[in-house]
């Protein structure tokens, strides 16, 4: 066997085991997808309870992933002048902003509640007084929602000053720029009494589809099916007498 032959073996082999271990990945994907749309599903079956009921001041904010999408109420008065814009946020392909305003519970202790979607022309230069739904106590009703905080290469917002918009709702970062303790988990509007208008226009459910993951894996399995099956044929046929002209076309 030439040094050729030899080298295009091992890199159909390498293929071949690349393709597999796509095919699984994908598989993997799509059960994380089908266990997040579980939870999703049998918590938001829950009964509604009293957001304080659920989390207290002290939690860890990792304590949210515990009951994420767990419907709850707060009743209280937003805070306007402490609400953030959190910007790179679409909704039916338009980019925008979501407004995370915080609200004062009777409490005194504040959740911040993502209150929906604006454009990003609407957004753009907002005072912080913009998009309140005026003065007086209102009822929220929504999922829990978890803080995000950069991952990765990705770069955290600015850690001095008072921000107007953030990258992300991470909530340790918005709790620096307040004047009272902040839950360790944010609400995802859902419903509010009374109602703030049309603006902002409220978060859509997470999207409870399994994807393309099924659809990806058996094509990666079928790739694999065809190189493991068509690979020996080529070369059988390579092997034939005469056949030197078709090994050149194909680089054996």
């Amino acid at each position: 066997m030439s040094l050729r032959r030899l080298l295009l073996n091992i890199a159909v082999l390498l293929a071949v085991a690349a393709m597999v271990i796509a095919g699984f990945w994908q598989l993997h994907r799509l059960s994380e997808r089908r266990d997040r749309n579980s939870t999703i599903t049998s918590r938001g079956q829950l009964p509604v309870v009293e957001v304080q009921d659920l989390v207290e001041i002290d939690d860890a904010y990792d304590m949210a992933d515990e009951i994420e999408f767990r419907l709850v109420r707060a009743v209280g008065v937003y805070q306007p002048k402490d609400q953030v814009l959190i910007r790179n946020r679409t909704y039916q392909g338009s980019a925008g902003f979501w407004v995370l305003t915080p609200l004062r519970l009777r409490s005194g202790a504040l959740v911040a509640v993502n209150r929906g979607w604006i454009s990003h022309g609407t957004g753009t230069g907002a005072s912080p007084a913009d998009f309140a739904s005026g003065e007086g106590e209102v009822e929220v009703v929504g999922p829990v929602r978890a803080t995000v905080t950069a991952a990765g290469l990705q770069q955290s917002d600015p850690s001095g000053g008072v921000l107007a918009e953030m990258a992300r709702p991470d909530l340790a970062r918005l709790s620096q720029q307040l004047d009272a303790d902040l839950l360790p988990i944010y609400i995802q509007l859902q419903a509010q009494s009374p109602s703030g208008g049309d603006l902002p226009v409220p978060v859509p459910s997470p999207d409870l589809g399994e994807g393309a993951h099924l659809a990806y894996a058996v094509q990666w399995f079928v790739f694999a099916a065809v190189a493991v099956v068509g690979y020996p044929l080529i070369l059988r046929r390579l092997g034939r007498p005469g056949d030197e002209e078709a090994a050149m076309d194909v680089g054996v």
